[in-house]
């Protein structure tokens, strides 16, 4: 059986996570990429609602699963449930290019296992600080690529985005960093491309026009 790649979608609550999976599943779709998705909470499904009733896919393609323990557990040390899930969705839609695997929302030390996904993406927002780099949480330095969002909000909040952009790469020691706002779209095609170039092995998409 073809087993669809996998990328997970990491990072604190309120970072955005599930913002950014709204935003981006519509244009992986324009690529012609089939997506479903997979999400973590700890014992609801409220992630999987919300994106249910947005309609950015079939509601059989989105399926929420309840860890009812830490949410490290469920994409690290005992993936289990996450893996026999993406099992079922391989299963019910054998076309499946690329499974999207949104954490649970926790703290800058979440990782994900290389036995769940092929990939990960790290997401911290602006709000929580411009100090967020320089404390080197495991998610944001190993992470694959590194998605600071809500940029747009950081003079509201007494966050120093030019500090941000200068401290970070030097903690992400060369790994890639996005910035975004997913209000205005701005940096999803980045995100794009690089689910397109490093998790599917395609051409990046273009920007033209």
């Amino acid at each position: 059986m073809a087993t669809a790649a996998r990328l997970g979608i990491g990072g604190p609550v309120g970072s955005g996570k599930t913002a950014l999976l709204e935003c981006i599943v519509p244009l992986l779709m324009k690529q012609g990429i089939e997506v479903a998705i997979v999400t973590n909470d700890l014992l609801t499904t409220e992630d999987a609602d919300r994106l249910k009733s947005g309609g950015i896919l079939p509601g059989d393609r989105i399926v929420g699963v309840e860890t009812g323990s830490c949410p490290h557990t469920a994409i690290r040390e005992d993936p289990t449930m996450n893996l026999l899930t993406v099992q079922d969705l391989e299963i019910l839609y054998p076309d499946l290019d690329l499974i999207l695997i949104e954490s649970g929302g926790d703290n800058l030390a979440s990782t994900f296992s290389y036995d769940l996904v092929d990939s990960y993406i790290f997401v911290i927002d602006v709000g929580a600080g411009d100090d967020i780099p320089r404390k080197n949480g495991p998610g944001f330095v190993q992470a694959d690529l590194v998605v600071i969002n809500k940029i747009d909000i950081a003079p509201y909040v007494g966050a120093d985005l030019d500090l941000i952009r200068k401290q970070a790469p030097e903690h992400r020691r060369g790994k890639p960093i996005v910035y975004t706002n997913c209000k205005t779209g701005e940096g999803l095609d980045e995100v794009v491309n690089f689910i397109l170039e490093t998790v599917l092995f395609r051409s990046p998409a273009s920007t033209a026009g």
